[in-house]
């Protein structure tokens, strides 16, 4: 998260720069299809290159690919996109095969196989896709020319007979876009090098000094008188600055000729400025997190060492705990195990217990200690106090209880038990883990030993 706000704030300050710097670039694409397979074009790959070549000596910088194919579509205007992430003026030209389908425009590539509608969108370059790498750019200012309003060569396999292109319903701020004839009408091919729109279009385009409105009315104004009214060029603009094809020397273009894109690029900047003392603010915030995150882990991990002390300290107690060697005395008798079984409520016969040291938490209601006690030497009748003390996989004392049996002057040896559980069957009341009972006889601790529950 740190790595990532560092990131954007790098990111943030490279904008500030390029936003300085952004009106000294031209960079255009220019594409030129014409080999198709099922209608093939004359005009498009002259109008490119020469597009190419008109705009080169306008200041342009210039990607031309022509017969594209697909892939070579994609790869371009990826490439196109990247570049103009740089700033400056943006200029998108293509000429060729170019379809509408349920509202969208689509540039068609060279072997495009296309049989239905609903190919369009795999085996095209949507229109969109240009103006979506110029809004991700964020250069300012962009100028879309489509020379692609040609019939539809694969009309024989679509449900739709919509002529033309579409109007694109939304750009990106600062774009200007036109079409080489009304939306939904088609444009004329021409007969001698270039198409009418697109010889009108270089023909003017060189005039110094001529604002882009202006120079595209004198298109639109030459095309309806050569075609009488029938191709008549249609243009969408969002500018609100000046651009001039050809500067004549004495003006260069900008993106913020006019006072209101000068405050537009300084509201920009205090909207970057605000962001950067946001982002700052952020990585105050994560730093705090990051320190409190450490301290919770420091504390967690002495939690985990204390536990791992109790459990170290309970098995050295368990090491210590005599097994048959140690005496109690005044009973004249020593340890000789103790072992642990289930139960029900109440006890079973001794040739009916199974010992074991591990029992299940979902179906034990009981379990029991026996504790055998030897007497080496015969003595006298006596009673006495045992007392067990229960403590769950926590060290946590959970029981303790007392009761007083007795020994004979005959016997050679004992068996004492008692236990711990629920009357009746019940769920979540044993917890997995180790529990440890510890055995009192008289107040002194003669013995303590574990079982599992799981």
């Amino acid at each position: 998260m740190k790595k990532v706000i560092i990131t954007s704030l790098l990111f943030l300050l490279f904008i500030t720069v390029s936003l300085s710097a952004a009106a000294e670039q031209r960079l255009a694409l220019v594409i030129g299809n014409g080999s198709y397979d099922a209608a093939p074009l004359a005009n498009p790959v002259n109008d490119a290159s020469d597009m190419a070549a008109a705009l080169k000596k306008l200041g342009f910088t210039v990607i031309l690919k022509n017969n594209a194919n697909l892939e070579v579509m994609e790869e371009a205007i990826e490439d196109f996109g990247n570049r103009l992430k740089k700033g400056g003026i943006g200029l998108f030209f293509y000429a060729g095969h170019g379809i509408q389908v349920y509202g969208s425009n689509y540039l068609i590539p060279i072997g495009a196989k296309i049989k239905k509608e609903s190919d369009i969108k795999y085996r095209a370059v949507n229109a969109g896709r240009i103006l979506d790498e110029m809004d991700n750019a964020a250069n300012g200012m962009n100028i879309v020319i489509l020379d692609a309003c040609r019939d539809n060569p694969f009309s024989r396999g679509f449900r739709s007979a919509v002529r033309g292109l579409s109007i694109i319903p939304s750009a990106p701020r600062g774009t200007f876009i036109t079409y080489s004839t009304s939306p939904g009408n088609v444009a004329a091919d021409g007969k001698g090098r270039n198409s009418p729109y697109t010889e009108s279009l270089l023909k003017h385009m060189i005039t110094p000094n001529l604002p882009i409105e202006h120079l595209f009315k004198k298109v639109r104004q030459e095309l309806a008188n050569k075609t009488n009214g029938q191709q008549i060029p249609w243009e969408l603009s969002s500018l609100s600055g000046d651009f001039y094809f050809n500067t004549g020397g004495a003006r260069q273009p900008t993106l913020s000729n006019t006072a209101s894109e000068k405050t537009d690029l300084e509201e920009e900047r205090s909207k970057l400025a605000e962001e950067k003392e946001r982002l700052r603010k952020e990585a105050e915030l994560l730093a705090e997190k990051n320190a409190l995150a450490e301290t919770r882990r420091r504390i967690e991990e002495e939690h985990r060492k204390l536990n791992e002390e109790k459990l170290r300290l309970a098995h050295v107690a368990k090491v210590e705990a005599v097994r048959g060697t140690r005496s109690i005395d005044f009973l004249n008798a020593k340890v000789t195990h103790v072992k642990f079984f289930e139960s029900g409520y109440g006890s079973p016969p001794m040739d009916q217990r199974s010992y074991r040291t591990s029992f299940s938490k979902t179906g034990t209601r009981y379990v029991n200690w026996e504790l055998t006690l030897e007497y080496p030497a015969q003595g006298k009748k006596k009673e006495f106090v045992i007392e067990h003390i229960w403590h769950n996989p926590s060290s946590v004392e959970i029981f303790r209880s007392t009761f007083n049996p007795y020994v004979l002057e005959n016997w050679t040896y004992s068996h004492h038990n008692a236990g711990y559980g629920w009357r009746e069957k019940a769920s979540n009341t044993w917890i997995a883990g180790t529990y440890r009972v510890d055995l009192y006889v008289e107040g002194v601790k003669i013995a303590s030993e574990t079982f599992n529950m799981y």
